[in-house]
């Protein structure tokens, strides 16, 4: 049993036997599958922090590992009703490596990679010393002399393997050099029986291709089968809920909305500690990627302001992810930065409309947070204003509304597009910011009847609010909008959900300023 060559279980045991434990050991036989594969046995995951990368690449090496006996470890876990678990039970050679453990500090930077070698090599030469002499190949040289000899391959595990492109987020020769170190390592060779990495990023691209475009990512955007295995779903949270006590819809409330796939995953340091304190309240502050939201969210690339307010709004952004780089400095379009916050963690991804959104309220008060300073003057104070606003809406409050939505408009001039459409959806998705407590997400331009309403609120079940149809102009009447949703029977698709609804003209006109029309709409809801 060695560091690295074939460890032990002790950090699988430590996780098993922690007051939480939430069984993932089927996605073993799922790498079970994967063995000696060509096609198939190169795996990369990428996740955000915290969402149990490391525990999984903990329990793979502890199954594995020749250098542990690990069946009383998983006695009773799910993953021993499938057929393949005794088979691969702790027979094989296991390389277990740490990235960030060589690289913590930046004089690491032009020795890790030689570093990595000289520690694997000399667990190697302990074991296999009469089959190999170290050459100008290194470690792969190494490797293939050993399975030239003993005809039995590695499982390679690597955890944070892609902290050389956060650490070294501008030194790009380094991370080519580490990413030809990989290369070299896996690709084509005949020892290799499973490599297996984690990180927070994607692999790096490289004009149209990946230098290691072998592996088969399972990442935010493409979780595939592994999407319910980082992470606790929403049968797991509620399970937990009941057994400490907890109340399940708050905690939804709170830190649900990561869409993985078919699943809605949560962050497990989140749930966790929850648990643990009972306490309802952010836990994803210092984590190593906070700082990157503020820098990221403050670039000048067009419409990116625009789609965090409406993000914050509760509304969903439409992305095209195939230009991010999957690092963490070329960045060059709105596209890349939220594809990025998508891989740290900071928006959830709808797969089947390719729309980002903010998850939850943890997240969303990162945001809150991020941008109370520095190039967003006037959004705090127009989310204050939010509630109010709301208030005045229910109560018909024509002219209490108009001069919200005036202010609100003015405190982001700056900081949006003053005198377009757009400018005004986004002020009235800071209006109305407060509306999440009430309301489902908002639906932008829905359709119904025969045209299109701009923004539509409908409350959630059991709140005993009217919906709000908000009808948009730009240097119109806000009349006109309101007999605009008539004529058009903008009404007739919100029949089902209430029976109350009331329908809100603005108007922004250039000479006169900010008008408001609420009309109340009485229909009984189809039973």
């Amino acid at each position: 049993m060695g560091q690295y060559l074939n460890p032990g279980n002790e950090a699988f045991l430590q996780a098993v036997t922690d007051d939480i434990y939430v069984d993932k050991t089927q996605m073993i036989a799922l790498m079970n599958q994967r063995l000696n594969r060509s096609r198939v046995k190169y795996v990369c995951v990428s996740r955000p922090r915290r969402f149990g990368k490391s525990m999984a690449a903990d329990m793979l090496a502890a199954y594995y590992s020749k250098g542990c006996d690990s069946g009383e470890l998983f006695a009773g876990r799910k993953v021993e009703k499938e057929e393949s678990f005794h088979l691969h039970l702790n027979q094989h050679n296991v390389i277990r490596l740490d990235i960030q453990r060589f690289l913590f500090d930046e004089s690491h930077l032009d020795i890790f990679i030689n570093k990595i070698q000289e520690a694997v090599l000399r667990e190697l030469k302990a074991e296999y010393g009469s089959y190999f002499t170290v050459d100008q190949y290194g470690l792969p040289g190494a490797l293939g002399q050993i399975f030239a000899h003993t005809k039995k391959g590695f499982i390679f595990i690597i955890d944070e393997w892609d902290c050389v492109f956060r650490f070294a987020k501008e030194q790009y020769e380094i991370q080519k050099v580490y990413l030809d170190f990989l290369r070299g390592l896996f690709k084509g060779a005949e020892y290799v029986e499973l490599a297996y990495m984690t990180g927070i990023l994607p692999i790096k691209k490289y004009g149209e291709h990946s230098a290691i475009n072998i592996f088969k990512e399972f990442s935010m955007l493409n979780p595939g089968p592994l999407a319910q295995y980082f992470g606790f779903t929403k049968a797991e949270v509620e399970g937990l809920c009941e057994r400490y006590g907890v109340d399940y819809g708050k905690t939804e409330e709170w830190y649900d909305g990561y869409l993985i796939g078919k699943f809605h995953i949560y962050n497990p340091q989140a749930v966790t500690e929850l648990m643990e304190s009972g306490v309802f309240r952010s836990y994803w502050t210092g984590t190593e990627t906070y700082e990157a939201l503020k820098i990221y969210i403050d670039m000048n690339f067009d419409g990116l302001k625009e789609s965090v307010v409406g993000m914050l709004g509760n509304v969903h952004c439409k992305i095209d992810p195939s230009t991010c780089q999957n690092d963490m400095t070329t960045l060059k379009s709105k596209d890349d930065v939220l594809t990025l916050l998508l891989h740290l963690g900071y928006l959830s991804f709808d797969e089947k409309n390719s729309q980002v959104f903010i998850p939850n309220q943890e997240i969303a008060g990162e945001f809150i947070r991020s941008v109370k300073t520095g190039g967003w003057d006037g959004l705090i104070q127009a989310l204050e204003r939010s509630n109010q606003l709301l208030q005045d809406t229910w109560k018909l409050d024509e002219k209490a509304v108009a001069k919200g939505i005036a202010a609100i408009h003015n405190e982001t001039a700056s900081m949006l597009k003053y005198n377009n459409e757009n400018s005004l959806t986004c002020t009235i998705l800071m209006a109305y910011y407060s509306a999440k407590a009430y309301y489902i997400n908002p639906i932008l331009e829905l359709p119904s009847g025969k045209g299109f309403a701009d923004v539509v609120y409908l409350p959630k079940r059991e709140i005993d609010k009217p919906a709000l149809v908000v009808g948009l102009k730009w240097n119109q009447s806000a009349k006109g909008a309101i007999a605009q949703m008539k004529d058009r029977q903008y009404t007739d698709w919100l029949e089902g959900y209430t029976g109350k609804i009331l329908l809100i003209g603005i108007c922004y006109d250039k000479k006169k300023g900010h008008t408001c029309v609420i009309e109340e709409y009485k229909k009984d809801a189809i039973t």
